[in-house]
C-alpha cells in the first residue's frame, strides 16, 4: 500500500523560499501524476501544481504561476515543491496525493493516494 509523506513546511518570513518534499513509502510514485494542494482555514482546498508520471507536464495555478516549481525524482519516489517569493496568502496546509494527472478536482479521494500535510506559515 503506497503511502505518501509530505514535509518541508515552516515559518517563513514574505519573500522567503521553501521546498516541500513528498515522499512515498510502501511502493513507488512510478506512473502516477503527483498533485500539490493546499488549503488555508475557512477555505477550500486548492489545486496547487501537478506533474506527470512521466512526459514532464506540469500544471501550475495562477496564483503561484512564475514563483513555485514542481519536480520529481523517480529513483527516490520524491516530488518537490520550490516554493519562492513566498506571500502570507500562501499559508495553508500542504498535501500531495498521486493518481491521475490534476483534473480540476479538490477531492482528495478521486485519486489514488494522499499524505497527511505538512504547514506552510508565511508571516513577518
Amino acid at each position: 500500500q503506497v503511502q505518501l509523506v509530505e514535509s518541508g513546511g515552516g515559518l517563513v518570513q514574505p519573500g522567503g523560499s521553501l521546498r516541500l518534499s513528498c515522499v512515498a513509502t510502501g511502493g513507488s510514485i512510478h506512473g502516477y501524476a503527483i498533485t500539490w494542494f493546499r488549503q488555508a482555514p475557512g477555505k477550500g482546498r486548492e489545486g496547487v501544481s501537478c506533474i506527470s508520471s512521466s512526459d514532464g507536464t506540469t500544471y501550475y495555478a495562477d496564483s503561484v504561476k512564475g514563483r513555485f516549481t514542481i519536480s520529481r525524482d523517480n529513483a527516490k519516489d520524491t516530488v518537490y515543491l520550490k516554493m519562492n517569493s513566498l506571500k502570507p496568502e500562501d499559508t495553508a496546509a500542504y498535501y500531495c496525493a498521486g493518481g491521475n494527472f490534476y483534473s480540476g478536482s479538490p477531492h482528495l479521494t478521486d485519486y489514488g493516494y494522499w499524505g497527511q500535510g505538512t504547514q506552510v506559515t508565511v508571516s513577518s
